[in-house]
């Protein structure tokens, strides 16, 4: 029995041995795994160190022992070269990968905005045209083009357009804080007289306050509004959104909403060399796209959605939505609106979407958007899948930021410019932004454009959750087949739909500033030369 003892004490000695060695190799292999997916640039700014957003400045609550999306692959901002791209990935790019970036056949078509023969420079005005623009950035954007068109209908001069201070974001940023108004001015000399302020002898003048009707065409303003002519030598329109028709005008008129839209109104000079130092970091990591995520708390509010959240959360939303006065619908079956596809996509759906189109987990993404409603847990369910993500809060330091960090608009601003000039673009909600951004990118060449088909995308998302389909080659040809004509190729604007009546058939038709196709755009060399971001 002794000599048993003895040869079985060093045999497990020699397993526990073993089993240490075991243990660190193990350990050893799960560290390098997770910094290859994690990789982190730890430099120095020039003379300066930088500091990471805080809490409150980005807005987002930290989950305990998780780290902040925000922050994830967060470097700093100096000007030495960041890691390569193909550093980054860590593996050549996939033939598949290729075709995913490839860019849309343009089939020849350029802008062409420049007014017919008989266009004239504006005659004597007739009196002055007062602007309310409402809504947020993107709104007021199509809003103020359109006026920019109404005040030569009815041969106004055009005050600068005062921004709106009392929506959702409550902004308070005056119209030379947001666009570049010199330039705006200038720009449109030839189309129409655009002044800076209402002159004082008429300051306290009576004023025809108007809504003007929504949709409407050329008759409507030359007679009913330019009559009131007669009576006030100033017209105030109370409000600029959807006010002319997406159809039927002069094509001097629709060339000119275009001029307006896509050459007069550019950011504040301050924005554009903001907006191109992000556009530039992020290139810095190769072909990026832009995400819309809308997966925020105005949006979830105003439509109702609710899926994947808490209860608390439905009414917290809830509450928000019946205390918006301005927003007329309040009682909305959220199930229903997600089956219809009214819903932005969440994070999550996000990340089964990208991932069936077949985009790679080491993909360069830009959030183009304000806080995410659910913060870091939300997050998390798309950083999982695509590690990075980056943002304005994580491309620009604090000091930066500095300037346009308390304004929603400049800060949507700044998202535009990114959105516009990124590689692919992909809204996860048909709402303002997305709309005006891919009206730009159809405008400047027919950038890719990838609109999810949110409707048809709930029924599989719905499949995968309930587990009668799992994520892999099915599901992925499926997306690919729905998506194969949603990806922003030429095409003609869409009319209204069939059978539809009254305000419900404007509706229906696809937004002017959506498609400028055929209007703006022709299959011929190009007449203007325009650019969003400063050379």
């Amino acid at each position: 029995m002794a000599v048993v003892g003895l040869v079985a004490k060093p045999r497990w000695r020699t397993v526990l041995i073993l089993r240490r060695v075991l243990m660190c190799a193990i350990a050893t292999i799960a560290l390098m795994a997770l910094l290859s997916v994690h990789v982190r640039e730890v430099t120095k700014l020039p003379g300066a160190s930088y500091k990471l957003p805080a809490q409150h400045e980005t807005g987002y609550q930290k989950l305990n022992g998780e780290r902040s999306w925000m922050q994830e692959f967060a470097r700093p901002h100096s000007l030495e070269a960041p890691l390569t791209a193909q550093k980054l990935r860590g593996a050549k790019t996939s033939l598949n990968s290729e075709t995913l970036w490839k860019p849309l056949p343009n089939r020849d078509y350029a802008p062409c905005t420049e007014p017919g023969l008989s266009y004239t420079t504006p005659p004597e005005s007739r009196g002055y045209l007062l602007v309310h623009a409402n809504g947020g950035l993107n709104q007021m954007r199509a809003g103020i083009c359109d006026m920019v068109a109404v005040a030569r209908i009815i041969n106004a001069t055009l005050v600068i357009p005062e921004l709106d201070k009392r929506s959702f974001w409550q902004d308070s940023s005056n119209f030379s804080d947001v666009f570049d108004e010199y330039h705006f001015i200038n720009s449109l000399v030839n189309d129409v007289k655009i002044i800076k302020k209402l002159p004082k002898e008429l300051a306290t003048a009576t004023r025809a306050v108007k809504h003007f009707k929504s949709w409407s065409g050329i008759d409507y303003y030359e007679q009913e509004i330019a009559r009131l002519w007669e009576e006030y030598q100033v017209i105030r329109a109370a409000k600029s959104d959807s006010r002319l028709a997406n159809n039927h005008l002069p094509p001097d008129i629709q060339k000119l909403r275009c001029r307006a839209c896509y050459e007069a109104l550019r950011f504040a000079p301050e924005i554009e060399r903001m907006g191109k130092l992000l556009v530039d970091r992020m290139r810095s990591y190769g072909r990026y796209i832009a995400l819309h995520l809308r997966f925020e708390k105005d949006m979830l509010a105003f439509s109702g959605c609710t899926h994947d959240l808490s209860p608390e959360e439905a009414e917290e939303l809830k509450t928000i939505r019946e205390n918006t006065t301005w927003w007329k619908v309040k009682d909305i079956d959220p199930l229903e609106q997600r089956m219809s596809g009214f819903c932005p996509l969440t994070p999550k759906e996000v990340g089964i979407f990208l991932r069936a189109l077949g985009f790679p987990s080491s993909t360069p993404i830009y959030i183009a958007a304000g806080e995410i409603y659910g913060g870091e847990c939300r997050m998390a369910q798309l950083q999982s899948r695509y590690p990075m993500l980056m943002n304005k809060e994580k491309l620009a330091s604090a000091e930066e930021l500095a300037p346009f960090i308390n304004h929603a608009s400049q800060m949507a601003a700044l998202d535009y410019i990114v959105s516009v000039e990124s590689d692919i673009f992909i809204p996860t909600y048909a709402g303002n932004m997305a709309r005006a951004v891919e009206g730009h990118r159809r405008f400047l060449g027919h950038r890719k454009t990838i609109s999810p088909d949110r409707k048809a995308l709930v029924r599989l998302f719905n499949k995968v959750e309930g587990g009668t389909m799992k994520e892999g080659k099915n599901l992925s040809n499926r997306v690919i087949e729905m998506h194969r004509k949603r990806q922003g190729s030429p095409r003609k604007r869409k009319g209204p739909i069939s059978g539809t009546k009254g305000t419900d058939r404007f509706r229906s038709e696809e937004p002017f500033y959506v498609n400028p196709l055929p209007d703006c755009l022709c299959q011929e060399s190009p007449h203007t030369n325009a650019s969003l971001i400063i050379k």
